[in-house]
């Protein structure tokens, strides 16, 4: 069996380099992610200030469900575990929701001001 470690412990350079690769490439995703995720919800806020003003609900169940079922056929086409992209998805939603709300609450009464 070859092993990627050298007699004195050392990682093998061939094996570093590919692991730098990798994680450089890891790390190019996850910040398309963060990216894709911020357009995602600037959306979603939009969509929040126009359900406010309509005095339309915060939750749409029959969208979440057709979401859901859309998310989780990608998923299996794309080799991904749909049960991970379901749960995924549903803490998206869970936020989504939970902005909405806030976007209701504040079209009614006006913004809550905080202190720093």
């Amino acid at each position: 069996m070859t092993t990627s470690n050298n007699a004195s412990g050392e990682i093998d350079p061939a094996v570093r380099a590919e692991l730098a690769r990798l994680r450089d490439s890891i790390d190019n995703i996850d910040a398309a992610v963060v990216h894709m995720l911020a357009e995602r919800f600037k959306c979603t806020q939009q969509v929040g200030h126009l359900k406010a003003v309509h005095q339309l609900p915060p939750a749409d169940p029959a969208r979440e469900a057709r979401q859901i079922e859309r998310l989780r056929g990608l998923a299996e086409s794309a080799k991904l575990d749909p049960a991970f992209a379901e749960k995924f998805l549903n803490f998206i939603i869970a936020e989504v929701i939970r902005h909405h709300e806030r976007i209701a609450e504040d079209t009614v009464n006006g913004p809550v001001e905080t202190a720093n």
